[in-house]
């Protein structure tokens, strides 16, 4: 039996494959968790998928991610799964931020699964890419290519980083996946100036992320078999001291 989080990715898949057929690609990026996951081959999983978005009208959008919730093709495709949508609801439609929240009906399971799916209106940077969605992962649920326009590397730590600044509450799934992205080859030396001239607000704010804060907010989203192996105050405090000395380096 598939984890309640493996259902949700399966739905952010599936929307992505119908995204694709209703949104020109250069109107929107994939970003978060999901395109760690998707591209950079992340150990976490998303409760929600995010994207960046432009040019395109609020009522349009609205319209066009509407219509694919309510399409015959892909609920099918999601009953498939074993999937169902449950809730939909539109809490946030602002000229800033589109946001769906959706609960997924799945057997076996007592309560709908909760996710959303945001898109942040603004320009988008210049560093995406459009291609297939890692064909391991694609293969694991028995799914057809997915082609998604997305952030690259660098631009996905830089967007890492500034989140590590200007969250409201910092997240622990920050600083772990910072993690991930220098281990793949992020440099630090690229930032922009926007990012430098505050790090040290960076610095601080993984400073005061303790374990109970990743163990509540991170390993509970790893893949089942890492678990284990992260549940660690000790593993904990060697990602965190990994990245605040690579943000260091930035002074």
């Amino acid at each position: 039996m598939k984890t309640g989080t493996q259902y949700i990715e399966i739905f952010h898949l599936l929307f992505l494959f119908y995204l694709e057929k209703k949104l020109d690609k250069n109107l929107y990026a994939l970003k978060g968790g999901c395109n760690l996951r998707f591209f950079f081959k992340s150990i976490r999983y998303s409760e929600g998928i995010d994207l960046d978005v432009q040019t395109i009208q609020l009522n349009t959008l609205q319209t066009k991610i509407d219509k694919i919730l309510e399409n015959d093709g892909f609920r099918k495709n999601l009953r498939n799964h074993g999937i169902q949508l449950n809730q939909i609801s539109k809490p946030k439609q602002s000229a800033t931020t589109q946001r769906w929240k959706i609960g997924l009906k799945v057997d076996g399971y007592v309560l709908p699964l909760p996710t959303k799916i945001e898109f942040s209106r603004r320009k988008m940077d210049n560093n995406t890419i459009f291609e297939s969605i890692d064909s391991e992962l694609i293969q694991n649920y028995r799914l057809y290519p997915i082609l998604v326009n997305h952030y690259v590397l660098q631009d996905a730590f830089e967007q890492k980083v500034q989140a590590l600044m200007y969250r409201t509450e910092t997240q622990a799934r920050d600083i772990f996946d910072l993690k991930l992205l220098i281990n793949q080859g992020a440099k630090k030396e690229y930032l922009s100036a926007k990012s430098t001239d505050h790090i040290v607000e960076a610095i601080d704010n993984a400073l005061a992320v303790g374990f109970p804060e990743f163990k509540a907010q991170v390993v509970s989203y790893l893949m089942p078999e890492y678990q284990g192996f992260y549940n660690s105050s000790e593993v904990w405090n060697k990602i965190q001291a990994e990245v605040i000395h690579c943000l260091e380096g930035m002074d």
